[in-house]
């Protein structure tokens, strides 16, 4: 027979978790609505930054730009963005199934459990801002002027809605030539190239900018449907445990009862 004192403690135990997911889901909640907004404005800047880019690829004095090299070898760096904080369902875990894939691939980690799990200096995902992503940038360009990797990608969390989020890569470096047609009237000064070669810092820190607000909105996303299905097992363990409890204390009392009635028979 379950011991009802074992049963109570457990009931107890249960519920402080139910009280603690709980707790973390409003967290998580009160901030999804920040968090989509700053992703919104996010992608609309990086939209509007990707197509004036996209204008200046096109162009054939841009084909010479070192940033739309292509190189043979595979000297590969990808800027991984991870959560700050577990209990968010696959989330982290999905990130770092996907940089599996690069295993020669050198990895700039940002959030807390990246940088943790890549033994770099600790840095939050959730405020990371633009003057942070325009250092690493302008790092990573000079860099890539001189030679020292040939591609750039960036890991981050897709959001696609509050339920689904996906684990993707997009490739920065070098530039892709774009097809964008009705250009001819645009002058540029003081050239296409010295325009594009310009505006490279700051399309590669505007991605790292946007791709990191999408990120934290996918994180607190999945940890608010993280919180609420814990707290949804955590009500059905304890509806469960009180059943239990009930039999359990009901089996006691019939027990009690039936040694009370045999002592007075024998009497």
């Amino acid at each position: 027979m379950p011991n009802t004192k074992a049963l109570r403690v457990r009931i107890k135990s249960v519920k402080s978790t139910e009280q603690l997911t709980k707790a973390m889901g409003l967290v998580a909640s009160s901030k999804i609505r920040r968090a989509n907004e700053a992703m919104y404005r996010a992608r609309e800047y990086i939209s509007s930054l990707e197509k004036s880019v996209a204008l200046l690829t096109c162009q054939k004095e841009s084909q010479k730009s070192p940033f739309m090299q292509k190189r043979d070898t595979s000297r590969t760096k990808i800027i991984i963005i991870a959560g700050d904080r577990g209990l968010a369902g696959g989330y982290n875990a999905n990130i770092f199934r996907l940089a599996k894939e690069y295993p020669n691939a050198e990895f700039l980690p940002i959030g807390k459990r990246a940088c943790e799990r890549y033994a770099y200096p600790i840095n939050s995902s959730e405020r990371y801002t633009f003057d942070n992503a325009m250092e690493l940038s302008k790092k990573l360009c000079d860099e890539f002027q001189r030679g020292e990797f040939d591609k750039l990608g960036i890991i981050y969390t897709k959001y696609h809605s509050v339920m689904t989020q996906e684990a993707n890569i997009k490739w920065l470096l070098p530039l892709e030539k774009s097809e964008v047609e009705g250009v001819n009237g645009i002058i540029y000064e003081p050239d296409h190239l010295t325009v594009l070669n310009m505006s490279v810092r700051e399309y590669i820190a505007g991605n790292i900018t946007s791709l990191a607000r999408e990120s934290f909105a996918c994180e607190v996303s999945a940890r608010r449907m993280a919180m609420d299905s814990a707290g949804k097992n955590a009500k059905q363990m304890i509806v469960d445990l009180s059943l239990q409890y009930n039999r359990a204390r009901q089996g006691a009392i019939t027990q009690e009862i039936t040694e009370i009635v045999a002592g007075a028979g024998d009497n």
